[in-house]
């Protein structure tokens, strides 16, 4: 059986289910894309291929098995794009969550019923209907959830609002041990680098206290201004509007030093080095083009204190 246990971001990582780019199907018509980023290369005929998936999230298995992490893959469905397992359930504790996303995206939860079958049913949660969330949306820290959320106006108005109020509600009756904490999120259909699809989209934490922040995807500076005072200021890598669009904070922590990154991430990268990490690179360029990176293709199920 899996013994989940998540209790943050960047504890020493041990089993993850990591998406898989096979069998992706044709390019999507524009009017089928979930994002402004996906639609925006659609239109311009650089939207990645199959092959340069596989190669990028061949070399991220790699680097997670090197850490010597677990890494289990969904089963493949034919023609459907299978990379982002993050929005599709996410662990808290000892709780695995499956979320509810897009309606066209719920066959994803299908391809994991062999995880599933390893984690005792009272530990598996489905979210009430009205209650919209998906993984990039949500964060533990020690004590603490972070959320990304739109409130209804914003909800009803845009595709790329996933998580609603109800979602938030649901995080705090599910954990009431945590303080949940969420932030209004700014959200376009049309441009993607105004658009903070998820949380991490725009903000991630990291170990050693430091955290990777783009204030402009917040629609309210007061929780800008709370994540710089909750990490201090020193502690908060802030972002540019383009490295926010070439989804600079959708890292992903193997542990509290170790740093999974795209490799074109120059100055984020040097960064991180300079504050003692290890930065392990790898090409995602390609995968970043449906806005989403390291992050949103891992769903950690074991995470180990140290």
């Amino acid at each position: 059986m899996i013994q989940l246990n998540v209790k943050d971001e960047f504890s020493p990582l041990k089993e993850v289910v990591l998406g898989t780019p096979r069998s992706l199907g044709d390019v999507p018509k524009p009017e089928d894309a979930y994002d402004p980023k996906s639609k925006e290369h659609i239109l311009k005929g650089t939207y990645p291929s199959e092959s340069d998936i596989r190669m990028e999230m061949t070399a991220f298995k790699e680097v997670l098995e090197k850490h010597g992490v677990k890494v289990y893959r969904p089963e493949v469905i034919n023609n459907y794009n299978q990379i982002f397992a993050r929005d599709i359930a996410f662990v808290i504790d000892d709780k695995f969550v499956v979320t509810n996303m897009l309606e066209d995206r719920q066959r994803e939860i299908e391809a994991l019923d062999h995880v599933l079958k390893d984690i005792p049913s009272a530990q598996i949660v489905r979210m009430p209907e009205d209650a919209k969330l998906e993984g990039g949306d949500i964060m533990p820290l020690e004590g603490h959830i972070f959320l990304g959320y739109s409130k209804k106006e914003d909800f009803e108005k845009y595709t790329v609002a996933r998580t609603n109020e109800e979602g938030v509600e649901f995080v705090k009756s599910t954990f009431p041990n945590r303080k949940v904490v969420a932030f209004e999120l700014k959200k376009s259909d049309v441009e993607p680098r105004d658009n903070a699809l998820h949380l991490d989209c725009c903000f991630q934490p990291l170990g050693r206290g430091f955290c990777i922040l783009y204030p402009g995807g917040f629609k309210n500076q007061e929780d800008v201004e709370f994540i710089r005072n909750f990490f201090g200021k020193e502690k908060c890598i802030e972002i540019s509007r383009d490295e926010m669009y070439q989804m600079n904070s959708n890292v992903f922590s193997i542990s509290h030093e170790v740093v999974v990154s795209e490799k074109g991430f120059t100055r984020l990268n040097s960064i991180l080095r300079e504050n003692g990490f290890t930065v392990e690179e790898i090409p995602y360029a390609e995968t970043a083009k449906m806005e989403g990176l390291l992050r949103c293709s891992t769903l950690p199920l074991v995470r180990e204190k140290k």
